[in-house]
């Protein structure tokens, strides 16, 4: 998931019509039920030490389910999935247990890779047992396949029951900034994508390698959640293309398997051209990885208003409600990690938000849904579930508004959009942003891709306009250094630690704020009668054009 900044803004900083709109008498209706102690209470109470850190499969998920539902009905919400406020969502945990050594035979002679040292691997694939004997290791550049810039890594090769190796990032990364998107990450760069593709290919297995600066994040972080137990989605009877395998290479082990092949590093610079041909390495890789697979259900929480004249079309609102449960001990001896502001804080402004539709005086138009989440923490399975298994047609589902972390701290001046030049719902930013005084700034590091890290991108991937954006580090009356003192702190003291826990001094003035301006935009998507679209150039616009039942 993409990194949580401790002053996080929640979700997109979207639009605050109120002090631009000032004709409207009714453009804060419902905003006055928004109070610092009705968020305040929700975050404490989720990320209390009684919820056990929200891990998906523990007692700490049946206390939150019960949590948000009784929440929802006690608002008077409707069951957002028929009569139920659940939607099941089937996991199966995986723990592969992997050989100590991966074998390598060359002509220029066999070697081997350590396990954990020189690769991580991982598999969604349940089977007892899982083998490489001898397959065979292409080289495909960066592993894309990209019409709309005239990229194809895998043309003219076979790849079916071989062993693919891909470089992370976009093509032209650190090289050629005119291609692509330059250094802003697109899907195309994510390691997800690379295994999706190298799937649709019939690869037996795909192997990325690993280079800290494409990646954003060291070696250390894959070995840290790779090869040990991790949950996945049941995919049980799913006819869409699998790995066997997949996994990560060191640079060293990179360059060991480049050496033994005869190559050097000008083959990785010819990746950067879409002349670029895969290659095969003439080698043969040899691996055994033992499989224990344990099936369990986990659940979204979903709540509904129906639309008063255009109940067919929908706007989302998601937030996860999972975190990390209770694991390795800090150095003050608290094990459970209770995730105050990721994501206990965004939990509680989907219900505040919820509660604020629901005080309307007139009803929205389109229906809007509040979608609370499992999880995220564990590779956004639960809002991946629903855009695999909508409950209303994603062909009218107006647009997705996520929130994962509110701010509990001051506001910002400054508000950063991640993945900019994605969909129409950043020219509501930008409007916005100008109104409160606010200013636009760029992203602080575009090639790590924080767009494809939350739940937002599994609605976007499916073709649902979806947008992230933060605050950034300009507090108001205290400046740059002081925010950024804030996301040094956060960052490296309580993201993903026992110590992001809730605390009585946060005032929750930004994140009012900003959940005054979040309401406020889906306000008026609910009530509007256009669509907002993907913009040129953006990965997911084809994808939405496909069904030409999208109103225009």
């Amino acid at each position: 998931m993409r990194k949580l900044f401790f002053y996080f803004l929640s979700g997109f900083m979207l639009i605050a019509y109120s002090s631009c709109n000032q004709n409207n008498s009714s453009s804060d209706d419902g905003i006055s039920s928004f109070t610092k102690d009705g968020l305040a209470q929700h975050i404490k109470m989720l990320s209390s030490d009684s919820f056990q850190g929200r891990k998906p499969f523990s007692p700490g998920e049946i206390k939150t389910l019960d949590y948000i539902q009784t929440a929802f009905k006690n608002m008077g919400l409707e069951p957002g999935n028929g009569n139920s406020y659940l939607q099941d969502v089937p996991m199966v945990e995986i723990t592969p247990n992997a050989d100590a050594v991966m074998k390598v035979q060359s002509a220029k002679g066999n070697f081997e890779l350590k396990k954990m040292t020189d690769f991580v691997i991982s598999t969604e694939n349940t089977d007892s047992l899982i083998s490489l004997n001898n397959d065979e290791l292409i080289f495909a550049g960066y592993g894309v396949v990209a019409p709309e810039y005239n990229w194809n890594d895998y043309a003219g090769i076979d790849v079916k029951g071989k062993v693919v190796l891909v470089l992370v990032n976009d093509p032209g990364f650190g090289v050629d900034t005119t291609i692509f998107k330059g250094n802003t990450m697109t899907y195309y760069g994510r390691w997800t994508y690379k295994y999706e593709e190298a799937a649709r290919q019939g690869a037996k297995a795909c192997l990325i390698i690993h280079d800290t600066k494409a990646a954003s994040y060291p070696f250390s972080v894959v070995q840290n959640s790779w090869g040990s137990s991790n949950l996945h989605l049941n995919k049980q009877g799913n006819k869409e293309p699998h790995l066997a395998l997949q996994g990560w290479v060191s640079a060293d082990a990179a360059k060991k398997l480049f050496t033994a092949a005869g190559k050097d590093t000008s083959l990785i610079v010819s990746a950067n051209k879409n002349t670029f041909k895969a290659i095969s390495f003439g080698e043969k890789i040899s691996l055994n990885v033992k499989v224990k697979a344990n099936y369990n259900t986990s659940h979204n929480v979903i709540a509904k208003i129906t639309g008063s004249k255009r109940p067919d079309e929908f706007v989302i609102y998601t937030a996860h409600w999972d975190h990390l449960g209770i694991g390795k001990p800090d150095d003050k001896g608290d094990s459970i990690y209770n995730g105050a502001i990721d994501n206990a804080s965004g939990a509680a402004a989907l219900l505040e938000i919820a509660k604020a539709f629901k005080n309307l005086k007139h009803k929205p138009e389109r229906t809007v849904i509040f979608l609370s989440v499992t999880a995220e923490e564990q590779g956004l399975l639960g809002s991946a579930y629903y855009a695999q298994h909508p409950i209303y047609p994603l062909t009218k589902t107006v647009a997705d508004i996520n929130m994962d972390g509110i701010n509990p701290a001051e506001k910002t001046n400054d508000v950063v959009i991640t993945g900019a030049g994605q969909n129409d719902l950043e020219d509501y930013i930008a409007a916005i942003a100008k109104s409160q005084g606010r200013y636009l700034a760029p992203e602080a590091h575009p090639e790590a891709g924080h767009y494809y890290r939350s739940d937002h991108f599994s609605l976007a991937k499916v073709g649902v306009p979806a947008l992230d954006c933060s605050g950034g580090i300009d507090v108001v009356g205290k400046g740059k250094e002081y925010g950024k003192k804030l996301e040094d702190d956060y960052t490296a003291n309580r993201y993903h630690r026992p110590a992001d826990q809730f605390d009585a001094k946060w005032t929750f003035e930004g994140g009012l704020q900003d959940m005054q301006m979040l309401f406020l935009i889906g306000k008026k998507l609910a009530n509007e009668t256009s669509w907002p679209k993907w913009k040129a150039g953006s990965e997911f616009k084809a994808i939405r054009e496909k069904d030409k039942s999208v109103m225009e």
